[in-house]
């Protein structure tokens, strides 16, 4: 095992992980435990900063799933000089936020099963998930499932997934498989043809499509639009209407700024700060 300790202003495990970028982690006696395709890691916060204990062989992939490499305190203090104060507030507030480099095939079925869900009821249908098709893992003697490949989600049809609770998302969910299956690397097209390929895929619409952008491919120029980010929109004197064009005009505003301000008034505003 190796840990790596980290300051906690600009690294903060519970509003990280609570932002809505991701579903798979669960409280332990020692901290939280973060899963990513088949990894697994221990996060702790404490007197020292924040601890990050992985398999000496997972810890660069952690390094860059956090995103460590990053001066989150420069890219607050470049929202900060936009000089808009709810924006300042809402940086400040959620100052412990990075934003995850996650496995882009888990990301989208992850994002697809959020359409007109809540967090619980997601994270739920995620682990019975990777429970009935994932290979099972321990890591520092807990039990878990990696999420499956492509190739066995391909396998099972939408009757098996209904069965585990997805809904009328089943029916994306062996079509968006079968495509991943192909192993096409998208990470090397510019934002917008790749928002143009991930709009193709079944069950992915616009503001999906930019959750993967930001959560997966770390396109920071995405600005996805949900009910709390249109409200913030309205706050901050926002008059388009349509989530489509209040994203492309936020995206046009904010430039490569968007993704990170996004998850600060996402948070901000769904946390209750004022």
């Amino acid at each position: 095992m190796k840990t790596s300790v980290y300051p906690s202003e600009y690294f903060d495990p519970a509003s990280t992980l609570g932002c809505g970028q991701v579903f798979r982690f669960a409280a332990s006696p020692e901290g939280t435990l973060v899963f990513s395709g088949a990894r697994a890691c221990l996060l702790r916060r404490d007197e020292r900063g924040t601890s990050v204990t992985a398999e000496e062989g997972d810890a660069d992939y952690f390094f860059r799933y956090f995103d460590l490499a990053r001066d989150y305190g420069a890219v607050r203090a470049r929202i900060c000089a936009l000089g808009i104060p709810r924006l300042s507030r809402a940086a400040a507030f959620g100052r412990g936020i990075r934003i995850l480099n996650q496995e882009p095939f888990e990301t989208a079925v992850s994002f697809i099963l959020s359409q007109n869900n809540n967090i619980p009821r997601i994270r739920a249908t995620l682990f019975r998930l990777c429970e009935a098709l994932g290979e099972k893992r321990v890591f520092r003697g807990c039990e878990y499932y990696a999420f499956p490949s492509p190739q066995k989600m391909a396998e099972r049809d939408e009757a098996f997934y209904a069965s585990i609770g997805c809904g009328y998302r089943a029916r994306y969910l062996t079509a968006v498989s079968k495509y991943a299956e192909r192993g096409e690397d998208l990470s090397g097209l510019a934002t917008a043809r790749l928002r143009e390929r991930l709009l193709s895929l079944p069950g992915v619409g616009r503001k999906v499509a930019d959750c993967i952008l930001l959560f997966a491919y770390h396109r920071t120029d995405a600005f996805p639009v949900d009910t709390w980010v249109e409200k913030a929109y309205r706050e901050l004197g926002g008059r388009v209407r349509g989530r489509e064009k209040i994203a492309a005009e936020l995206e046009n505003r904010f430039q490569d700024l968007s993704g990170y301000i996004q998850q600060y008034l996402f948070y901000y505003e769904r946390e209750g700060g004022n």
